[in-house]
């Protein structure tokens, strides 16, 4: 048997983070975004859920922009740390390296909003910390194009690996005799 690159993901090490995806900054959002975010998000959530892997949530000064979509947030157990903050980068936010140490795990998957602030900042620092980082490009958003393309690129070139909801959800399933693939593959459209 080969070894696992350790360039894809794996549900043992895998974090999901979800940022800043909030009423009032999603409907900021270009037509369609907001429902294809919400909806990428999903995927990644029950998959995380089916596997155990761990939830971390992020919301940007809540009391302005609103809390995390009902949809989303509906979705996660009252046990997912939910932490406030007013600094772009949730590195430098109290509580959220402790939540991502609390899980025991290296790689640390991004989604949310907006990725030319939020998710390259956080992305960098979480690097900078030792940190194996997943930006996924279908599940982050900004409200200009420009932007969102500018972040991916930066953060390629910085060498944070960039994937996709499908990528993450196989390659945590690993195999298709992993007991979830069924119900999880159909969660793929």
């Amino acid at each position: 048997m080969t070894a696992h690159s350790p360039l894809m993901t794996t549900e043992q090490d895998s974090v999901l983070v979800l940022m800043d995806i909030q009423e009032r900054l999603t409907l900021a959002m270009p037509d369609g975004v907001r429902e294809r975010l919400i909806a990428q998000v999903s995927i990644l959530i029950t998959a995380a859920k089916a596997l155990s892997v761990p939830v971390i949530v992020t919301e940007q000064y809540p009391k302005g922009l609103g809390p995390t979509e009902l949809a989303l947030k509906s979705m996660l157990s009252a046990t997912v740390p939910v932490i406030e903050k007013t600094s772009f980068s949730s590195v430098k936010t109290d509580g959220f390296l402790e939540a991502i140490t609390e899980t025991k795990r290296t790689q640390i998957i991004l989604t949310g909003m907006e990725t030319h602030i939020c998710i390259v900042q956080t992305a960098l620092d979480l690097q900078q910390q030792g940190y194996q980082v997943f930006v996924v490009e279908d599940a982050v958003s900004s409200r200009s194009a420009i932007n969102q393309a500018n972040a991916m690129q930066r953060m390629r070139q910085a060498g944070v690996i960039i994937s996709n909801v499908e990528s993450i959800v196989f390659e945590w399933l690993g195999d298709a005799k992993h007991p979830e693939f069924r119900s999880l593959s159909k969660l793929i459209v």
